[in-house]
């Protein structure tokens, strides 16, 4: 069978793949293209040319990245083949021979004659294979980069579910979304970003439950990305968002494949970045971002429990300290007397208005919380315990801030980290200080404003065009065993309708927990 029957040039994996060069051809002269290789490769020590001449006198020639290919295979199934084959065959001629005998693994092996095309793969862990007097440069994919094993989940822990989180291998996470769902109708599609970082990028869907629309809109939006390197997620998050302005996220992040693979379920989108472990999942809703995977892990009574304490903590993490403000500061005749009297004396050696106590101690608080992220985790977390108490109580004695206050702060501060998305988490500790400004201004009165104008901003809001308080505003209450009570399982019989779906039907209508009959003892 000819070579170039075998190594046909095909569409590959890449689907998307462009390059910044037009195609090149070069004379099949080795000399010649050795030549214009090193003129754009040189001053890199890691990239070696290996020249060799064959048993039958062809001279050939190797050029592949020393630190980004597997060693091994490379001389087993490449250079012992070709170099101690007792042969006078042609290169050509030697391949074919190599490939009927099965020692190279042929359904990986590429051919191109474009040298721009042949020098963008070098930078993928391929080896490039160039011979004299042959225009077409054979591919050897053989990348072997270092990667993080697969590791339990760090930020969305839970007590029942799985454990194992996405690494920065972009192969590695899309393997473990196929071990989860295992239906062709999941679709992966790659693109690839970055002038200079060359990023792939994976849009991931079920096609026979997400609406088409959605998927075309998403390859809208991340089509007209042009950037010379993306580094995350992050990156792709910031120019897909419909309102980036606006201090709420709009799209969601997991290091969980089971969170993530629910998603796909629910008829939403995928978008896996090479190189970092938290893919994002648009569309969103405020409450989306509220769900915790514990939630659907525990029975369905504990699920709904945590979650209305979640709800309570985050208006707590949110209001408490503006609240605090308004009353001490306007509304005095709210508290009972008896707390009055304490608060009054706790404060009276205080110089400072309640606003100004506040605001001292959440930036105290924040620089803490930051300090804890950045110390090395050993002493991190006793660090800021004991930073937290010990400036807390020095603070009360020197009659800086009063005793409530610190209070105040504490639990909101704890409260903060009860909301499950980190993003939104701090969205409103951002938020909490334009409200307690409010709140010294005109009392409860600027507290109840804000709340008014923050809900008009979010009845607005938009993710990929589906309404952000979906589905309480607009009202659909077919989507409500999910939102302020977590039904059983075998209740959400339907999906989400708040972005449609092609294939509505979630379960059996008629599924169902089977309750035994009573025994009469018959």
């Amino acid at each position: 069978m000819p070579i170039h029957n075998w190594f046909k040039k095909r569409k590959g994996l890449l689907t998307g793949q462009t390059y910044a060069d037009p195609p090149l051809i070069i004379d099949n002269d080795l000399t010649a293209r050795l030549q214009w290789f090193r003129k754009h490769l040189n001053h890199n020590i890691d990239i070696k040319f290996y020249e060799i001449p064959l048993p039958s006198g062809i001279a050939c020639a190797f050029i592949y990245i020393e630190g980004m290919i597997d060693q091994n295979q490379f001389q087993k199934q490449i250079l012992s083949p070709l170099l101690f084959e007792d042969t006078s065959l042609s290169a050509i001629e030697l391949l074919n021979k190599i490939a009927v005998m099965k020692q190279l693994p042929v359904s990986m092996i590429e051919s191109t004659t474009d040298v721009n095309k042949a020098l963008e793969r070098i930078f993928d862990g391929t080896i490039i294979f160039l011979i004299d007097n042959e225009l077409e440069i054979i591919l050897f994919p053989m990348k072997s980069v270092e990667k993080r094993s697969i590791e339990q989940s760090e930020i969305e822990t839970v007590i029942r579910g799985p454990k194992q989180a996405f690494v920065e291998d972009l192969t590695t996470n899309i393997t473990m979304i196929r071990r989860i769902i295992k239906h062709p109708a999941l679709k992966m599609e790659h693109y690839q970003f970055g002038t200079y970082s060359k990023t792939s990028v994976v849009v991931c869907y079920i096609e026979d439950i997400c609406e088409k629309k959605l998927v075309d809109e998403v390859k809208s939006r991340i089509a007209g990305i042009d950037i010379d390197a993306v580094l995350g997620s992050s990156y792709i998050e910031e120019f897909i968002e419909d309102n980036p302005f606006s201090p709420f996220p709009q799209v969601q992040y997991t290091e969980r494949p089971d969170t993530l693979s629910a998603a796909l379920l629910e008829g939403r989108v995928a978008i896996l970045v090479d190189g970092t472990p938290f893919p994002i999942i648009v569309p969103v809703t405020l409450y989306m971002l509220l769900q915790s995977a514990e939630d659907y892990y525990e029975r369905f009574v504990a699920g709904t429990w945590i979650r209305w304490i979640r709800y309570l903590f985050l208006l707590v993490s949110f209001l408490l300290p503006s609240i605090y403000i308004a009353v001490t500061t306007f509304h005095p005749e709210m508290l009972p007397p008896n707390l009055l009297a304490t608060v009054a004396a706790a404060r009276e050696n205080v110089p400072f208005p309640a606003f100004v106590e506040a605001f001292i101690m959440e930036i105290v608080f924040e620089a803490l919380r930051e300090a804890g992220l950045r110390i090395p985790k050993p002493i991190g977390q006793t660090v800021s315990i004991i930073g937290a108490l010990v400036i807390g109580q020095a603070a009360v004695q020197a009659g800086i801030v009063s005793a409530p206050m610190v209070i105040v702060v504490s639990i909101t501060g704890i409260a903060s980290f009860i909301i499950p998305h980190f993003d939104l988490a701090l969205t409103f500790r951002l938020l909490r200080f334009p409200v307690m400004f409010l709140a010294a201004s005109f009392g409860l009165y600027g507290v109840f404003l804000c709340i008014i104008l923050i809900y008009l901003h979010l009845v607005t809001l938009r993710s990929f065009g589906t309404p952000y308080l979906t589905p309480t505003a607009p009202i659909v209450f077919g989507d409500w065993k999910d939102v302020l009570v977590r039904a059983p399982i075998w209740m959400m019989k339907n999906r989400p309708r708040l972005y449609g779906t092609k294939n509505n039907q979630r379960q059996n209508q008629k599924s169902g927990p089977r309750i035994p009959e009573d025994d009469d003892g018959d």
